[in-house]
């Protein structure tokens, strides 16, 4: 089947709200197996609206449109379609009671009477039950196709369509799509696809997708089946070629787990603590590390060192280190990680100390340059790294790497 989406409102063609429906809603339709060659905004005009509206249903099978559903005489997404359809529109009583118990339950007050205008359905449409909002979802079926209806605000358009909307259009999807993530760190981008070139020439059912992230590279292996059990079945020997071609850059498969989440876990599993000691990053690194629940078990505390000073008080970096090789360089982050685990005690210390730009850099020292000390249990590794992004990315680039050290060298 093919799907279209149709967002309305004003807003959203002016920029005052991003559309994070369309992203959302285009993902769970790509998994049920669905289609999208077509995505649309429209503001809130009823020619234009009904003009799209048409349009979209010669082209599609499913139109989901979002927005809308409200109150005021602007919404006008359900009028639209009843009369397209060639629909009267009339008081659904379990929506009425449905919007009557919602505003008790908040204690919104009294119920104005433009509030009962999103109780009118078209005749014959299947009503879908808002539990988080006021305005019901709808289900209009006609001439073999569908318009599904949907409010805009994410907080009632999501649980809606995973409770209703999902499971209607599964049933009318023989096959769907199920992904399984692949994350690697440590390797770029082109050169990870250089390694499954074959794969990605070869695919037919499962498909293998890249993705570059700031310092990662993810694989999207993707396969079509009756069920899980299936998918699972046929991207299982793909995702074990992965597997053997790239091994420990692999760090999780689990689509929703993080790097940094990874980190942690290792710390956890060694009995591990963790200290960090930054310059040019200014506390980015532990930031993405305190993003992890349950990080308190592990890290002890964190420095950000950026002036000179800072770093031979903080850390004990030798003033004759600085002098001798600067701020920026391998011997200053070996001492700036061994010493953040001589003052906190750790087990394991990171450091980064860098040029992040737009000024600083020299010849011998450009934009860009990062070095990266990672100590556990008294032992050190110290890496190099040249960057060319603007200030931003350097320092992006710079807490990956680092994680990435940190997940290396605690392995």
């Amino acid at each position: 089947m093919v799907a279209e989406l149709l967002s309305v409102g004003t807003e959203l063609l002016l920029g005052n709200i991003v559309n994070t429906n369309a992203n959302y809603l285009a993902k769970e339709c790509a998994s049920l197996g669905l289609s999208c060659y077509h995505q649309v905004v429209v503001g809130d005009n009823p020619e234009r609206l009904k003009e799209t509206l048409i349009t979209a249903l010669e082209r599609s099978d499913v139109v989901i449109m979002t927005g809308g559903l409200g109150p005021t005489d602007d919404d006008l997404s359900k009028e639209t379609a009843a009369e397209v359809c060639g629909l009267e529109l009339i008081l659904d009583e379990h929506s009425k009671e449905m919007i009557a118990d919602y505003f008790e339950r908040v204690h919104a007050g009294s119920i104005t009477n433009n509030n009962w205008k999103q109780a009118m359905i078209p005749e014959g449409a299947i009503v879908l039950d808002n539990h988080n909002g006021t305005a019901p979802g709808v289900i209009i079926e006609t001439d073999n196709k569908a318009i599904i209806l949907l409010p805009g605000p994410p907080g009632e358009l999501k649980p809606m369509f995973a409770e209703h909307v999902a499971p209607y259009l599964a049933a009318k999807q023989p096959e769907q799509f199920y992904s399984k993530m692949v994350k690697l760190c440590g390797i770029g981008e082109s050169s990870a696809e250089t390694k499954v070139k074959d794969l990605i020439d070869e695919q037919t059912n499962p498909t293998l997708a890249p993705y570059a992230k700031i310092g990662e590279v993810h694989f999207r292996v993707t396969a079509k089946a009756k069920d899980a059990a299936q998918a699972d079945a046929r991207m299982e020997p793909l995702i074990k070629e992965l597997y053997n071609r790239f091994g420990k850059l692999i760090f999780t498969t689990d689509p929703d787990e993080t790097l940094e989440e990874v980190v942690v876990k290792l710390l956890k599993a060694k009995g591990y603590t963790l200290a960090t000691a930054e310059s040019c990053t200014g506390g980015l690194l532990s930031g993405r590390l305190i993003n992890v629940a349950g990080i308190s078990e592990v890290f002890k505390e964190g420095f950000v060192t950026y002036a000179n000073e800072a770093k031979m008080r903080s850390l004990g970096v030798k003033e004759e280190t600085l002098t001798q090789f600067g701020a920026v360089s391998k011997e200053t982050a070996r001492e700036m990680s061994e010493g953040v685990c001589l003052v906190t005690g750790a087990d394991v210390g990171i450091s980064v100390t860098g040029i992040a730009g737009p000024d600083g850099g020299t010849k011998e020292k450009p934009v860009g340059l990062v070095y990266i000390g990672c100590t556990v249990k008294g032992k050190t590794r110290v890496e190099e790294f040249f960057f060319t992004g603007n200030r931003k990315k350097n320092r992006d680039y710079a807490v990956v790497r680092a994680l990435t050290l940190l997940r290396e060298e605690i392995l």
